[in-house]
């Protein structure tokens, strides 16, 4: 009987947890007698003849687990990437799927994990729907897919916020500033809600709610009234003011991107209020690195039950993770269901009862 041979990729953005999911598919699958096949650069590891790949197994991924980044390479360029605004469905040329068949049958493999957030896994369901064993794992920095409750990198993006935050406010009490910190966040504000939560933030602007600057200053005054020697603010890259719209700039290669929100209120709160006010944008910083423990744990009770679905035979599914346990959704009903921050809810409830303020 032949080994069944797998293959498995990481694709979009990274994060830290992708490598302890990585760790954890080669090591389940060699305790079924599987080998395992690392793509490099995500789907685009496809698409050379006989494939752009490494053989994965316990010597190659021994000791990357607290390693941020991914040991195989992701990007969110190239033949698979498309551009789409959230809730839109982005469609890869037939001839691309086609490729990545002949790669995939010349290889002999019988399943492919496709490790990414919901681009990546709406690519996952196009080539599901084309006749690939698929199996999702989502990774999503951003925390916001409405069928898992949580994903792996967000823990560790939340401590770097934290972190951030603890540094910044020694800083800004010896000077008596306002601190200004532009987080990640694009359509959700989970890392800004639980980074500013977990870091003491006075006021938190996300998504969720469009913010009122007036209001936002006259926290910061009232403060400065009572005798606070520092405002610190977070603000996540797609928040926005009332009746306005997301901050974002254009690359030289033509695409728009967040960004720039946290100099907008900056700005704003210097006009308004006369306040020494300081910007810091946390960027990057918030994907690399360690990840935390939480984050590793979750990355490979993710890696492990990628390959138990395989065993099922249960593919289009993606790995979720509900009430502690990991177990499994239809990729279809996981795609382009974006899990936002319920005002009303039980965080939002917390965060106001300890006096942090969102601008409405």
């Amino acid at each position: 009987m032949a080994t069944k041979r797998i293959g498995v990729l990481t694709s979009g953005g990274d994060c830290p947890g992708l490598n302890a999911v990585l760790r954890a598919v080669v090591r389940a699958a060699e305790n079924l007698g599987w080998e395992v096949l690392g793509f490099h650069d995500g789907y685009e590891g496809l698409l050379p003849e006989g494939g752009d790949y490494v053989i994965l197994d316990r010597a190659t991924t021994a000791g990357i687990m607290h390693l941020g980044g991914t040991m195989i390479g992701t990007t969110n360029r190239g033949h698979f990437a498309a551009k789409v605004r959230a809730g839109e469905r982005a469609a890869i040329p037939d001839e691309i799927i086609q490729q990545a068949r002949r790669t995939f049958d010349h290889l002999r493999l019988d399943a492919l994990v496709a490790i990414g957030g919901d681009g990546s896994l709406t690519t996952a369901l196009q080539m599901s729907e084309a006749g690939f064993p698929m199996i999702g794992v989502p990774k999503t920095i951003d925390n916001d897919l409405e069928a898992t409750a949580m994903t792996f990198g967000f823990d560790s993006a939340v401590n770097c916020v934290a972190d951030a935050l603890d540094r910044l406010h020694t800083t800004a009490t010896s000077h008596k500033r306002v601190m200004v910190l532009e987080v990640m966040g694009r359509h959700a504000g989970w890392i800004a809600l639980y980074g500013g939560l977990a870091g003491g933030a006075d006021i938190i602007l996300i998504p969720e709610i469009p913010f009122d600057m007036e209001k936002v200053a006259e926290h910061v005054r009232e403060r400065e009234r009572q005798g606070a020697k520092s405002t610190m603010i977070v603000v996540a890259e797609g928040a926005s003011q009332k009746n306005g719209k997301q901050s974002r700039h254009q690359t030289a290669v033509g695409e728009y991107r967040l960004g720039g929100i946290g100099e907008q209120v900056g700005h704003e709160v210097i006009e308004r209020t006369g306040k020494d006010t300081r910007v810091c944008v946390l960027g990057h910083l918030q994907r690399g690195g360690a990840p935390t423990a939480l984050d590793r744990i979750l990355g490979t009770r993710f890696g492990v039950q990628a390959v138990q679905l395989i065993k099922e035979g249960r593919f289009g599914t993606m790995v979720s993770y509900q009430n502690y346990e990991t177990r499994a959704v239809p990729i279809a009903h996981a795609v382009h269901r974006l899990r936002r921050v319920d005002a009303n809810g039980q965080m939002m409830q917390t965060a106001r009862a300890v006096g942090s303020v969102f601008g409405d």
